[in-house]
């Protein structure tokens, strides 16, 4: 019984940060090179929105013109937030909901920074797609 005592005593000495995750906050660019997202909190959760895009735009600005609502097909990507509700996942990483504005989906998003690299892992349903944006100086 006190063996079975002091593994629980050893499990619960295990400090809370052995699972916090890296930091996400900051500028980063996207693995296409098309744009800037910026990360940021959003009171206890963390958020990303589109900083800046860096292809040619039409005149006006890029529109979310996928986006499967038809009222918000006129919203310009740049300033578009398309992370919300992230927030650590227990396993050195953040989890939360996303968007993209190239094909209008909405989707479950996994994420988790090394260094100056983090992979982002989006699903829809059972498909998921994973990339790697860098981060900006």
């Amino acid at each position: 019984m006190g063996r079975i005592l002091g593994l629980g005593l050893l499990l619960l000495a295990v400090p809370a940060s052995a699972a916090t995750p890296a930091p996400i906050t900051g500028r980063w660019k996207t693995d296409d090179g098309k744009g800037i997202v910026m990360m940021v909190p959003c009171g206890a959760k963390m958020c990303g929105k589109v900083e800046r895009l860096l292809i040619k735009q039409p005149a006006g600005g890029q529109l979310d013109e996928r986006n499967p609502d038809r009222e918000k097909r006129a919203r310009k990507v740049e300033g578009l937030q398309i992370y919300w509700d992230l927030a650590p996942d227990g396993n050195h990483g953040w989890k939360g909901q996303g968007y993209s504005p190239e094909d209008g989906r909405y989707y479950k998003a996994h994420l988790r920074a090394n260094g100056n690299k983090m992979t982002m892992k989006g699903c829809v349903a059972v498909f998921c797609r994973t990339v790697t944006w860098t981060k900006m100086k």
